[in-house]
């Protein structure tokens, strides 16, 4: 077993220590699975460290998340720090999800990208999530069509620049 808690402790909530290190480490999905389990732990920076890994890790292999589908759709329901939901935003269109489970994630998503509440970041990455989402579900393109023009009216610099990128891609 690999001491990740080690590797990802320490510091402060602007670093990322060794999360890079991590990501390098894991080569199979028992590996993964290690790493997963720190998500639920109580500790902020351990858990955000363990959450950026996942996210890169997944980038390259997004099979090693069907396992673990329903733990974060429901850690994604309950998650209040932003550095937790910023990497959800990210991870959640990387699952394959039924109708039903798609239309809860859709409407999560949502809600995070027009929540004034939330962190700029956390808006950008459920803005970018909801984008690659509507990619494969052609049917969500008018209903996102909609929340951009919503977030628009916003004239907030971050998350138009997104909508730019977005619409240059569209």
């Amino acid at each position: 077993m690999k001491d990740f808690v080690n590797l990802l402790s320490g510091g402060d909530l602007r670093s990322i220590g060794k999360s890079n290190s991590v990501v390098s480490l894991i080569v199979n999905q028992q590996d993964f699975d290690e790493l997963f389990k720190l998500i639920f732990l109580d500790d902020q920076l351990l858990v955000m460290r363990a959450i950026d890994a996942i996210e890169k890790i997944t980038l390259k292999h997004p099979n090693y998340l069907i396992k673990h589908k329903r733990e974060i759709l429901e850690l994604s329901s309950v998650a209040y720090d932003k550095e937790l939901k910023w990497h959800l935003a990210q991870i959640i269109p990387r699952l394959s999800l039924t109708p039903h489970e798609l239309i809860k994630a859709w409407k999560l998503l949502t809600n995070w990208a027009l929540d004034k509440n939330n962190s700029r970041i956390v808006r950008v990455n459920s803005i970018q999530g909801l984008f690659e989402m509507q990619i494969v579900h052609n049917e969500l393109s008018q209903e996102f069509s909609k929340t951009l023009t919503e977030l628009e009216k916003e004239h907030i610099p971050s998350i138009n620049a997104r909508i730019r990128s977005i619409k240059n891609k569209i």
